[in-house]
């Protein structure tokens, strides 16, 4: 209520209970006003009455829901079901315009004044975590590897000429489809092997830079966050080469906001050389639903105009969810979600460490991945591997990865040799956690005694197979080794039914 109608409620309730109420509504006026003057992301989180206040009046600052209103056009926001309304706190009219994604509505103030807050408190958070020399960040409605395509696409406009991408190998599907999508060949570059731990081949991208040219080169693609053994790529030296030869850099940083040393690399990488844009997902750091990511960095204009190669308007649903969010958190709680995870790594590290030792493997060392962590396997059959795969799966555990390094993909007409391991021939087999930001102190424990268990009965399925395989070959009947066999498989399915119940 405004000061008017508060003075004619006066007629019904006593001045002091108005005045109170009043004084009430104006702590969340005052946080709304803050936020709108400031644009930064306000440094301890708001309630949620706060957050669902500042929400239902920008709704209602969008044309469909004017009392008044009178759509006569063909995309009006008109919504049939009341649930998906109510899920949508009335907005309905997404963000941009059909020439930028980042353009004001007209039709929609509110939601056009909520993506301009949203993007403003994401650039404020970047710089509070690492990256104090952002330019500019762009919200969007799209997962990570979709992202990294409206960036190259942005690039070819500007390097008409260029036909290549220089890629140095992960082994993740959709950065590499990005650069197929984008319409440009990738090039890619096998990691050198230091230790255990995979790292970028820094004289071998200078090569292929001088060797087809720096004009045909669109970008050279980067990784951050990425599943050990593979490290950071180094990020500094590639970027000098960038600088050097006058080529695009775009970094894809998808979980790695949430990692001080990878938001570090990234900032140094700009201070030496050269990076144009670095892209993450919004639910892998934020942990909001998947179907968002920022485009973030060093130069404003290009940012823009990567707005600007976005076709048409665009959902505003993850936008709101980071919005409400950030809101919710708050710097602080951000900063202790990133404080509490760097701390579980250290416990995930320990407890596999404790898990390796028991059955005689070892943590792999990779000094330079700050979130996931490598444990080797024994030497299997890929076959073999997936079971224990499986294991841990119908027990719970998601996330992990199992490894067997002989595993042969094909994407799009490129063949990748031990497929999941980042190169043609790591030399052992292992699985991967990732300490991510939200998981808890149970979840790394449940993950520690789950794999402990797994791991003893995959081993000892292993041995007695090992022994009938003995017995086989020291004369035994076939008869008596179907008895076996049979045995195993009886003794298997008790303990799955035990454990089950």
């Amino acid at each position: 209520m405004n000061s008017t109608t508060l003075k004619l409620a006066e007629r019904l309730i006593p001045a002091t209970y108005l005045q109170q109420a009043a004084e009430a509504q104006s702590v969340y006026e005052k946080q709304i006003r803050i936020l709108v003057d400031q644009r930064k992301c306000p440094e301890d989180g708001w309630d949620d009455s706060a957050i669902e206040m500042i929400i239902n009046e920008l709704s209602q600052m969008d044309s469909n829901n004017f009392p008044h209103n009178c759509g006569v056009g063909e995309r009006e926001a008109r919504i049939y079901s009341g649930l998906v309304l109510r899920r949508h706190y009335r907005l309905g009219h997404g963000i941009g315009r059909s020439g930028d994604i980042a353009e004001v509505q007209p039709k929609a103030a509110g939601s056009s004044l909520l993506n301009k807050l949203t993007n403003s408190m994401v650039l404020d958070v970047f710089r509070s975590v690492g990256v104090q020399k952002t330019a500019a960040c762009l919200v969007v409605p799209m997962a990570t590897g979709m992202s990294m395509v409206l960036c190259l696409l942005t690039l070819r406009q500007q390097r008409p000429k260029s036909k290549y991408v220089l890629w140095p190998r992960i082994d993740q599907k959709s950065c590499f489809k990005s650069i197929i999508t984008a319409g440009f060949e990738p090039i890619i570059v096998e990691n050198c092997l230091e230790g255990d731990e995979l790292r970028t081949d820094v004289p071998e991208v200078e090569r292929l830079i001088t060797s087809h040219g720096p004009d045909t080169i669109a970008a050279i693609m980067t990784t951050t966050s990425c599943f050990a053994p593979r490290g950071i790529d180094k990020l500094e030296e590639v970027a000098k080469l960038c600088l050097q030869y006058g080529v695009p850099h775009v970094i894809n940083n998808a979980y790695g906001v949430q990692s001080s040393k990878c938001m570090h690399h990234i900032q140094q990488a700009a201070r030496v050389g050269r990076v144009d844009a670095f892209v993450q997902s919004t639910d892998k750091n934020f942990m909001v639903p998947v179907g968002g990511s920022v485009i973030a960095g060093f130069d404003a204009k290009f940012i823009e105009q990567i707005g600007k190669t976005y076709p048409g308007r665009a959902s505003s649903s993850p936008v709101v969810d980071l919005f409400m969010t950030l809101l919710s958190m708050g710097k602080k709680g951000y900063k202790k979600l990133l404080e509490e995870r760097k701390d579980l790594k250290k416990h995930l590290a320990e407890l596999m460490e404790q898990v390796a030792r028991e059955y005689g493997l070892r943590v792999l060392t990779c000094k330079n991945n700050p979130i996931s962590i490598a444990m080797s396997l024994p030497v299997e059959e890929s076959a073999a591997l997936t079971e224990l795969g499986s294991m841990l799966f119908l027990r719970g555990v998601s996330g992990t990865r199992v490894i067997a390094t002989t595993d042969v993909k094909t994407i799009a007409g490129h063949k990748f040799e031990g497929w999941g391991s980042h190169s043609k021939n790591y030399p052992v087999a292992y699985l991967t956690a990732a300490a991510s930001i939200g998981m808890t102190t149970k979840d790394v424990e449940l993950f520690a005694q789950r794999l402990n268990k797994c791991l003893g009965k995959f081993l000892s399925k292993k041995e007695k197979l090992s022994q009938n395989i003995m017995s086989v070959n020291e004369g035994d009947s076939v008869e008596g080794n179907a008895n076996l066999d049979k045995s195993c498989v009886d003794s298997t399915e008790r303990e799955n039914k035990v454990e089950k119940e």
